[in-house]
């Protein structure tokens, strides 16, 4: 059976999680990080696409971005992930795949969920346990969104720009908001529309893409747990 084509609307913020074969790790030190960002700093730049929010964790990655073409995000993905996986490939001394599949993406309703996707992405290595807080992470973009000026391979969408007039005013606010959290219901919406590459909204935004893409867009509701799991 065919596989669905991505729900792909230019303009609108998409979730994306790349992971590594079979839970393998995609860095196994700062070097593979730095050659990675290498290669994202690159491909941003040759393409139809802005880099809101990120994290590079061991085994996977987050990216939170707005593409201006229909399926460039794919095409920056791409770019990125052969590029890596030969270069990774030699330094590590393996062959053969380093990322499981194609890459989870999800579209994301901005006016309800971006700075809560923002923070969500950021917030991973301290929900793993890695760190205590994410100003002690160096390999997520919380440092330059905290600081209220997003820089390098970051270009600020326009609602977080809304949160102050001035960089510290921006920054102020948003570690205000970081500092808050993330709901489990948001963290649970957040997931499942990741995994099964549906959208992240509210109803009225999801049945206006529906009607507009003439697809189901939002994620089915999970199953009633089975007898005996409570």
């Amino acid at each position: 059976m065919a596989r669905l084509a991505r729900i792909d609307v230019p303009g609108i913020p998409q979730h994306l999680i790349v992971r590594g074969n079979n839970g393998s790790l995609m860095f196994r030190d700062d070097a593979d990080r730095c050659i990675f960002m290498g290669f994202l700093d690159r491909a941003l730049a040759e393409s139809a696409c802005d880099l809101h929010a990120y994290v590079l964790m061991s085994n996977h990655v987050h990216l939170l971005a707005t593409s201006y073409l229909e399926g460039e995000l794919s095409q920056l993905m791409q770019r990125i992930g052969r590029k890596y996986a030969r270069l990774v490939n030699l330094r590590w001394g393996r062959t053969g795949t380093l990322f499981e599949g194609r890459f989870k993406s999800s579209l994301v309703d901005s006016e309800a969920y971006l700075l809560t996707c923002m923070r969500y992405i950021e917030l991973n290595p301290v929900r793993a346990g890695m760190v205590a807080s994410p100003w002690n992470f160096p390999w997520s973009s919380y440092e330059k969104n905290a600081g209220g000026s997003p820089d390098g391979v970051l270009v600020p969408h326009e609602l977080y720009l809304c949160l102050g007039s001035t960089p510290e005013h921006r920054g102020a606010a948003y570690r205000r908001l970081v500092g808050s959290g993330v709901s489990e219901e948001d963290l649970t919406q957040i997931r499942l529309s990741a995994t099964k590459c549906r959208v992240l909204g509210r109803k009225s935004f999801c049945q206006e893409l529906e009607d507009r893409l003439g697809r189901p867009v939002a994620p089915h509701p999970q199953g009633r747990p089975k007898k005996g799991t409570g």
